[in-house]
This record gives C-alpha cells, sequence and structure tokens, in this order.
C-alpha cells in the first residue's frame, strides 16, 4: 500500500491530495493547513517516493488503483481529489474510472498527455543507469519560478530510481486527450504562467475538454505552483471545493465574477481574512433562515451608507440586484437612510448606486 499521511478532523470531508512526480507529501504542505480546517486530508507518495516502496507500473491505471486502496483503507467511499502533474494525471484517470467516488477534481499544472511517449522511456532509462544526480539542477528549473525549495529537491535526489522510472513507463502510456468530455466531476484547472513542463496551453485544453470546468492561471509560478504561489493556489482550491462553508452562498450573491477576481488577488498575506470572510459572513451569517436574502441586502446598503463604505456599497448594489430588488426598492432604502444616516451620505450613495445601475442596464453588472 502506498505511504500516506492523514490531517484534519476525523468527521471532515475527504480529501486525497496527489503529489507531482519526484516529490513526496512534503510538496502539499503549503496547502495543508488551510485545507484541514475543513477537510480529512489524505496525502500520498507514488511508489518508490518518500515512504513508499517501489513497484512495477504499465500505466496510471495502476496508480489510480493504488490510490483507490488507500481510500478503502481509510474508509473513504468518496472523495475530493486534488492533484499536481502526474497526480492531476491520477485524479483525471479516477474521475473518468469511478465517476460515483470522486465527488470533485482539481488538476494542478498538469495534461492530458505529457509529451511524447519517448521522451519518458528515455528518462526513465537515464535514472536506471545513471540513477538520481543527473535530474535536480535541470529539475529545479521547471519546477520553480522564484526561490528553489532545497528540502523539495532533496526529496527528489532521495527518490528510488527504480519507483522513478516506473513512474516515467506510467506516463509514457497516458493520454486522455479524447476522454475529457466524459469526466463529470466539478474540476478546477490550475496553471503556471511559468510553467516550461506543462505551459498554460495543457491547462486551456484540459478545460476546454472537461464540461464546466474552472481555469486559474497563476502568474509567477512554474511547474510546482503551489509551492510558488502557496496562497493563490490555495485560494482557488478552497473556492472550488464544495465543503467549503459559505462559498457557494457568496458566488450566488455576489456573482463568480467578482468572487473570481478577489480569488486572484489573495496573497499569503490576506489568505486568512479572504477564509475569515467566507466562513463566517458567508457561512453563518448570510445563511441564516431568520432573514430572506432580499431583507438582508436592504439591511447591508443601510449600515454601508452609515459607514460610508462606498466601494462596498457598489457591490452590494449589485448584490441586491441578484438578490431580487428592483432599482426603485434600492432607491427607496437609499432615501431611507437619508433620514437616519444623514442626507450628505445618502446623497453619496444615490451617486454610488446610479453608476451601478446605469452599468447594470448596459449590461456591464
Amino acid at each position: 500500500m502506498l505511504q500516506h499521511r492523514l490531517d484534519g478532523p476525523e468527521n471532515g470531508e475527504p480529501l486525497i491530495l496527489g503529489p507531482s512526480l519526484g516529490t513526496s507529501v512534503r510538496v502539499w504542505e503549503p496547502q495543508v493547513a488551510a485545507l484541514a480546517r475543513t477537510f480529512r486530508v489524505l496525502r500520498f507518495d507514488l511508489p518508490g517516493h518518500g515512504g513508499s516502496p517501489a513497484t512495477a507500473l504499465s500505466s496510471i491505471d495502476d496508480l489510480a488503483r493504488m490510490v483507490l486502496e488507500v481510500a478503502d483503507a481509510r474508509g473513504f467511499d468518496g472523495f475530493h481529489y486534488a492533484g499536481i502533474s502526474i497526480g492531476g494525471a491520477i485524479g483525471a484517470t479516477l474521475a473518468l474510472g469511478h465517476p460515483d467516488r470522486v465527488r470533485s477534481l482539481a488538476m494542478i499544472c498538469s495534461s492530458a498527455r505529457f509529451g511524447e511517449p519517448q521522451a519518458w522511456r528515455d528518462r526513465a532509462r537515464l535514472v536506471r543507469a545513471e540513477g538520481m544526480g543527473p535530474l535536480p539542477e535541470a529539475t529545479a528549473k521547471r519546477w520553480f519560478a522564484g526561490l528553489a525549495d532545497q528540502a523539495l529537491l532533496d526529496d527528489l535526489a532521495a527518490t528510488d530510481p527504480e519507483g522513478y522510472a516506473a513512474c516515467c513507463d506510467a506516463l509514457s502510456a497516458y493520454d486522455l486527450r479524447d476522454s475529457l468530455t466524459a469526466i463529470k466531476a466539478p474540476t478546477l484547472i490550475v496553471a503556471g504562467r511559468d510553467d516550461p513542463a506543462t505551459p498554460p496551453a495543457h491547462a486551456r485544453q484540459l478545460a476546454d475538454g472537461i464540461p464546466g470546468a474552472t481555469l486559474v492561471e497563476i502568474a509567477g509560478a512554474a511547474h510546482l505552483a503551489n509551492v510558488d504561489q502557496p496562497g493563490r493556489v490555495t485560494a482557488a482550491l478552497l473556492a472550488h471545493l464544495p465543503a467549503v462553508p459559505g462559498m457557494r452562498v457568496r458566488r450566488e450573491v455576489l456573482g463568480d465574477a467578482h468572487v473570481d477576481r478577489a480569488i486572484a488577488r489573495t496573497t499569503p498575506f490576506t489568505r486568512d481574512f479572504q477564509d475569515f470572510i467566507t466562513r463566517y459572513a458567508w457561512g453563518e451569517i448570510w445563511t441564516r433562515p431568520g432573514l430572506d436574502r432580499r431583507t438582508r441586502s436592504c439591511v447591508t446598503l443601510t449600515a454601508l451608507v452609515a459607514h460610508g463604505h462606498l466601494e462596498e456599497l457598489a457591490m452590494h448594489v449589485r448584490a441586491a440586484l441578484r438578490n431580487g430588488l428592483t432599482p426603485d426598492e434600492i432607491g427607496e432604502v437609499l432615501l431611507q437612510t437619508a433620514v437616519y444616516c444623514g442626507v450628505p451620505a445618502a446623497n453619496a450613495a444615490f451617486a454610488v448606486a446610479q453608476r451601478v445601475l446605469a452599468e447594470a442596464d448596459a449590461g456591464g453588472a
């Protein structure tokens, strides 16, 4: 059985994280703390990597079966899955072969086909003949757009050459280009814009082929985008995974375009604040049954006018329209604020609302 590690609450939604070729469970360290707040996170090592024994492989299907063995051993009847590179290929293979078990899929710096099969056979022969010594220097240039993570390069150097070569053998036989339309799980595709191993064109092919897939391109990221830009990749995963409290409501009220922009701007410094907003504002307050969304919009507009938060007001005028308020009803709310919040505050609010409503009429909302 594959060596694996569990984090997070025992009653959390199961989430399996697949590594990239040449790495170990360590590659997911930048994301584990955030994901394990909600999910029961299972990370595994590929054969010959980390603590997993090497074994012969003929295809990615062999790896998918091994992952299912681990899932079965942990009682994961269904699970969310996210994988980097070959880890993403394993996830896509699972989603195709076991659609009843894969609840959602995320493929990070992955592909439907990782180049010509001969290149993988050549790399397998190289490491079988010379060991891992020739790989770290060239691999560092593929993996990192910024400062290299030496611990991950040490993992690569410590990988069993036969295990690494077996994974290369599996990759040489991998080609899902004609099968992408059969993937039905909600899917997120993440690309590193500076990734030389699986350039953004690979991600676009996945996103175009998988029905309803979401594509996020990360600037300043190479093949290990989750290490180069951990905050942005974590935010994209949290937005995608359906078990994150509040995200569905946040998207329904504010719209996908607004939420996607907020996620794209997330940094390690703002990540926890974005998580706080989603969980508490949208997951606990906006979901309470005591008031409907129309009423909550009225209350929110009034509070924003009272405190002069005009940028937030514009956002919530758009949200009020999504929640079913008419322009006339929004005007009545603002007129009410003139009495209780002050005429200057209401005057500024009317100007903001007028602009937003004009944009909506023009089809720009």
